[in-house]
């Protein structure tokens, strides 16, 4: 059974499974084998149509929105434009215009093709730059003067593998000084740059059909708007924790950042939040479990390092933090032991507020309802707890609330509202205000609207 959540758009919950392919256009690799099956060709079909038939502005699936998905697929794999070859894009431009009739057929390849492609470029450049470390660091030339574009999201595409060379070879003289003035010796950047390498290697092996499947269909998905997603089993879970407003871990909303993870937010009072050691925009480049090996997370899936983070309550995890307070160039790093907890995401929640006005001469009470997402435990709601976490009954309670202070009118507050659970996003309330009455009030009529139902 398959679910479509529409928030503001549609969030997409598909689950898949791939059947393996051959390749001969490259050397051997892991994902050389990976191909769609019969189930992703109906699912396609099956996003495409739903789009075309519930989103809220019914843009058409035409020539120019293959443009859109070409051009936005690109830029997903190879942002700063330092994998793929300038023959790559040509050879990849002959499908500029045709991925909406691709995706209306149910033809998968070619979205398939640029992502193995890109794996396989960014395996090359992995081992340019294993092979650029084994010559010694000590051999690096530090005397030459030469610069390195950083922000390369406009740069052309580079002509030529040794163009490519020459940037990596930069780049790995780039990370090398980073780490010398961040106070490592030789010895030390040697074994940290190779192991971080080594595990960007392994991170491409572990390459899943359904991530090539996810990456492709989402950028269709967000080609109508950026609040349009599909998400896989793996972010479903994460969707559902979103949901339920609760998880066991740290507390702390993460993201990634080029090669490595960010912190984006602590939860308040959160065990992250508890230490003191750990604040927004601090970098995790290693976590463990206890007293066990610390394992380096640079250039990890963020979903895997996540599932290093996460864990049951009452256990330990040790995270290997770059402060932001640092200087910019200093990578000196600090170790951080957090308990895990339950923690609850009560900003996500929703809350009220009443503001005091004057209008005429005449004093008034607006209630203010706020709502950040459209929440709503799955699991609870259908074990049939009868205390579930739900949008809907957090807003009936604090409406009564509102009711009780004797507010005369009320605003529901959605401007950050990132969107969720069509079952609550899709009841109406409808709010009788009346500000020139002193008796105003606000009356909540609700309704629960079955979810959209795939079967695949």
């Amino acid at each position: 059974m398959k679910h479509l959540f529409p928030s503001t758009a549609l969030a997409l919950f598909i689950g898949i499974g791939l059947l393996p392919m051959s390749s001969n256009t490259f050397a051997a690799n892991s994902w050389d084998n990976l191909q769609p099956d019969r189930d992703e060709v109906i699912a396609s079909l099956n996003v495409v149509e739903l789009l075309k038939r519930h989103h809220y502005s019914k843009p058409p699936l035409d020539d120019a929105r293959s443009v859109i998905i070409y051009d936005s697929y690109l830029k997903l794999l190879d942002p700063s434009r330092s994998y793929f070859l300038a023959s790559d894009i040509a050879e990849f431009d002959k499908w500029k215009t045709q991925f909406d009739d691709f995706l209306k057929s149910g033809d998968l390849n070619a979205g398939f093709t640029i992502y193995k492609r890109y794996l396989d470029r960014v395996k090359a450049r992995l081992d340019f730059a294993l092979a650029e470390l084994n010559k010694g660091v000590d051999k690096i030339d530090f005397t030459t003067k030469e610069t390195l574009l950083i922000d390369r999201k406009d740069a052309p595409w580079l002509k030529s593998t040794a163009e490519l060379d020459d940037l990596w070879r930069k780049r790995v003289k780039d990370e090398v000084l980073r780490m010398k003035i961040a106070g490592k010796d030789n010895k030390q950047i040697q074994e940290t740059l190779t192991k971080r390498y080594k595990n960007q290697l392994a991170r491409l092996d572990q390459t899943r059909p359904e991530d090539i499947f996810q990456a492709y269909i989402n950028t269709f998905a967000m080609s109508y708007d950026p609040h349009t997603n599909y998400l896989s089993p793996d972010n479903a879970e994460n969707f559902d924790i979103n949901m339920s407003l609760s998880l066991e871990g740290i507390g702390a909303v993460l993201q990634s950042d080029n090669d490595q993870v960010k912190v984006v937010r602590l939860v308040p009072a959160g065990p992250a939040d508890k230490t003191k050691m750990v604040a927004p925009a601090d970098k995790i480049i290693g976590v463990a479990q206890g007293n066990k090996e610390m394992v380096d997370v640079v250039g990890w899936r963020l979903d895997e390092v996540v599932k290093l983070i996460r864990g049951p309550k009452g256990t330990v995890v040790r995270l290997e933090v770059i402060p932001a307070s640092n200087a910019p160039n200093d990578q000196t790093t600090k170790i951080v032991p957090i308990t895990r907890e339950a923690v609850k995401l009560e900003d996500q929640a929703v809350k009220k507020s009443i503001l005091s006005l004057k209008q005429d001469g005449k004093d008034y009470k607006l209630g203010v309802i706020e709502i950040p997402a459209f929440y709503l435990d799955f699991k609870a709601f259908r074990a049939g707890d009868p205390d579930y976490k739900s949008t809907t009954r957090d807003v009936k309670k604090l409406l009564t609330e509102l009711q009780k202070d004797k507010v005369d009118g009320v605003v529901i507050d959605l401007r950050n509202n990132g969107g969720g659970s069509l079952q609550e996003a899709a009841i109406p309330a409808v709010f009788k205000l009346d500000p020139i009455s002193a008796t105003g009030t606000a009356i909540f009529f609700s309704a629960l609207i079955s979810m959209l139902v795939l079967k695949i």
